[in-house]
């Protein structure tokens, strides 16, 4: 948080100046105060993504059964219902004739069966655990976007925190203008001054009150973003604590051991392979007879005037046990196989591929990190030389020891140092927020 005294500049015979310069911590914006917090609180809460990667696992956990696996048997029930009405002619051995027009027929079934595969190779155990890791695939993938959401928000956050002392540095620029071209002016008005001098400061008031204004629609932007991640009215308008906190001692060593073990990117590979030699187990599990059981109760009824039994009438109990062994299928056990083997070698390359990419972006973004605090402490140091470059101007200008153009050079020279200065510390704050991102570390408290 930067912040710049007081002054006193300017006293004339009817003119008393007194400008404020730079009090960044201080926005004088009347809105509500949202904390990092409470940002992050709501986005957990109202986050579309979340919302939508949290059905999905409730899917997977509804979907970790035994029936769902092919474990347990399964029970239907049957009816059936029919007939007809037909004309007939009956030719006994006698060479008799008989002719019925309109004979009716009924027929009536109904019933249970029950199936059981209790052994088909060990499949349904593969599929199973399969099921079971499709479930922790999931909640690794909500934790990765969780992770993201959160990174989002901070981002967001202190984006906006950036921004509206970006907006209190063009305000005070702004009032800087303003004492100048009024004494330009009042200096015409006496006749010590000159018409070309107020025509400069005008101009110059005009950019810095366009500059301003574009600060000011910059930091309602970065407010629509950040509603947007966290799910709520997009016209909120509110202030955010400017006090950038940024982790000094982040350690490479300690975040390449935290990746290995909370990276969600790096467990959902983990996942895919042991997926993939579960597929491999069901593949194999081809190879083994498929044994059922199966029983049931039936009750059939029927008429049929013109048959042998002009009325039939059954029920009872069925039982059986059914097995299958594929003995051959033209080469295609043998070719899903090697096709499942071919997946879990990928799998394989998937994760040391992952693990390969991590490392990259991990040391890239510790590298940015330690380049991006250097770079804070030489814009501290700038910014403090560009503040006394501005206060010794304003004091010689109040004295009238200096030209107009020289105030303007240290006043955009001051709002420059600043500028970088809040840039060098908002990019450090990045590297810090994607370093803990990439390594799983994030604080989602």
């Amino acid at each position: 948080m930067i912040q710049f005294p007081s002054y006193q500049l300017l006293k004339s015979k009817n003119l008393l100046f007194s400008i404020a310069l730079l009090l960044l911590g201080s926005t004088g914006f009347a809105q509500q105060k949202l904390s990092l917090e409470e940002a992050i609180s709501t986005a957990l809460k109202n986050n579309y993504d979340i919302k939508l990667v949290n059905n999905d696992i409730r899917i997977a956990k509804n979907n970790v059964n035994p029936g769902n696996a092919g474990m347990l048997p399964q029970l239907t029930a049957d009816y059936s219902k029919g007939g007809s009405k037909q004309n007939t002619v009956q030719t006994a051995a006698t060479g008799v004739e008989k002719k019925s027009d309109g004979v009716r027929s009924t027929n009536q079934n109904y019933g249970a069966s029950l199936g059981w595969t209790v052994f088909d190779g060990f499949q349904m155990f593969a599929n199973y655990d399969r099921l079971k890791e499709l479930q922790k695939l999931g909640e690794v993938t909500a934790k990765g976007t969780i992770l993201t959401t959160v990174a989002d928000v901070i981002s967001g956050y202190y984006a906006i925190a950036r921004q509206q002392q970006l907006v209190m540095a063009a305000d005070t620029s702004l009032d800087i203008s303003k004492m100048r071209l009024t004494i330009a002016q009042n200096k015409l008005a006496i006749g010590r001054g000159s018409k070309l001098d107020v025509l400069a400061a005008t101009v110059d008031y005009n950019a810095d009150t366009s500059a301003y204004l574009q600060q000011k629609n910059l930091l309602k932007n970065s407010m629509v973003t950040l509603n947007q991640v966290m799910a709520r009215d997009l016209n909120l308008v509110f202030e955010v604590d400017e006090n950038i906190r940024i982790a000094q001692n982040l350690n490479y060593t300690e975040l390449a051991g935290l990746t290995e073990q909370l990276s969600p990117t790096l467990q959902s590979a983990f996942i895919n392979k042991k997926i993939a030699e579960l597929a491999l187990k069901q593949v194999k599990g081809q190879r083994y007879p498929t044994v059922g059981l199966n029983s049931g109760y039936e009750f059939s009824n029927s008429t049929s005037p013109t048959g042998f039994n002009q009325k039939f009438r059954a029920q009872g109990f069925t039982y059986g046990v059914t097995a299958s062994l594929n003995l051959f299928n033209g080469f295609l056990q043998r070719q899903n196989e090697r096709n499942a083997k071919i997946e879990i070698n990928s799998s394989e390359l998937n994760l040391e591929k992952t693990r390969l990419d991590l490392n990259a972006q991990l040391l890239t973004a510790f590298q940015n990190y330690q380049t991006n605090l250097d770079l804070l402490k030489v814009e501290q140091h700038n910014l403090d030389i560009a503040k006394q470059n501005l206060d010794i101007t304003l004091e010689k200008y109040r004295l009238g020891s200096i030209a107009p153009l020289e105030l303007r050079e240290a006043q955009k020279n001051s709002i420059t140092a600043i500028t970088r200065y809040l840039d060098a510390q908002y990019q450090a704050k990045l590297t810090e927020i994607s370093l803990k991102e990439i390594s799983g570390t994030l604080n989602i408290q």
